[in-house]
């Protein structure tokens, strides 16, 4: 029987969710897709510079489950740079952060709530 995932804990979705080529060749280019958790580690620990083991505080979960994920993330993220894929952000095993958590020390809870509320399950 496999083990159940765990829910890891996201402050805020990107602002955008699509990234790909200007070049217009975008309807024939392939797609990779990174979860919502994967982006939730790029930002911390490129853009927020958080060590590992303080982003696995954040999304609580293992220093070793963050590693893993943010090797994944970089791997799609030079796929998608390198040979010109779209990358689209979405889906995951996450929880957004409600804001009221005294260990949240990201500085992204709150953001984008609107956008929440438009659609997501993922609540």
């Amino acid at each position: 029987m496999a083990r159940p995932r765990k829910w890891r804990k996201v402050c805020c979705l990107p602002a955008s969710d699509k990234f790909g080529p200007l070049n217009g060749n975008e309807i024939n280019s392939n797609f990779i897709k990174m979860s919502i958790d994967e982006y939730e580690t790029i930002r911390l620990i490129d853009l927020a510079g958080f060590t590992q083991e303080k982003c696995a505080n954040q999304m609580a979960i293992a220093r070793t489950t963050v590693q893993a994920i943010y090797n994944e993330a970089r791997q799609k993220i030079a796929k998608s740079l390198v040979h010109g894929y779209v990358l689209i952000i979405e889906g995951g095993d996450y929880k957004l952060c409600d804001g009221l958590e005294h260990s949240c020390e990201c500085g992204g809870c709150g953001r984008h709530r609107k956008r929440i509320s438009e659609g997501s399950d993922n609540i």
